[in-house]
């Protein structure tokens, strides 16, 4: 029995995070701009993780049917936003990136399972190489997504690798996975008056 769709997010709950975001004055070093940050991720990765859990209990009807969940889940966060900041744009801008690789990783789970090869270190290592050595980011997201289903099958992602790595779109993926694992773990609701 599937869950009607919407349940799990709604454009409206995304709607809300965004205008928050507007009103707020954003400090890149403010402990308040990062708190506001990771709770849009993490409200996201929440829906995710739900998903991937119903999906696991046989909630769904089929991998069909999850997926096209998370497809609504991938429209809602994924759409381009209004926001005249530039700096708000751009704390959008490192969600979305963020989310991306949840989603892919949530998808690749449901259709294939865990990977089959390799630990999530050994991933994430190979992601940042493929994006700083080769720039190659088909590769480095491939590999982000492999270390994000052995997340989601229970393996833990130790932070010190993201320590290690340098700023880019790996570094951003990493968080997504990140807010996935913690979703995964505990999956309660982020209250939007945090």
């Amino acid at each position: 029995m599937s869950a009607p769709p919407g349940e799990y997010y709604t454009a409206e709950r995304w709607n809300n995070w965004l205008d928050r975001l507007r009103e707020e004055e954003i400090d890149p070093e403010s402990d308040d701009s990062a708190r506001l940050f990771f709770n849009l991720l993490d409200d996201a990765t929440i829906a995710i993780a739900k998903i991937l859990t119903d999906h696991t209990d046989g909630e769904f009807e089929d991998a069909d049917a999850a997926t096209a969940e998370l497809g609504r889940v991938r429209e809602i966060v994924l759409s381009e936003v209004d926001i005249d900041d530039e700096e708000k744009l751009t704390l959008v801008d490192g969600i979305q990136t963020s989310l991306v690789c949840a989603l892919y990783t949530a998808e690749e789970y449901i259709v294939g399972g865990p990977a089959s090869e390799g630990t999530v270190e050994e991933h994430l290592q190979a992601a940042a190489a493929a994006e700083t050595e080769n720039e190659d980011l088909d590769t480095a997201l491939a590999h982000c997504v492999q270390a994000g289903t052995l997340v989601v099958d229970g393996a833990d992602l130790s932070m010190d690798i993201a320590e290690e790595i340098e700023y880019g779109l790996v570094a951003d993926w990493i968080n997504g996975l990140d807010s996935l694992g913690r979703a995964l773990a505990d999956p309660s609701v982020v209250e939007e008056d945090e």
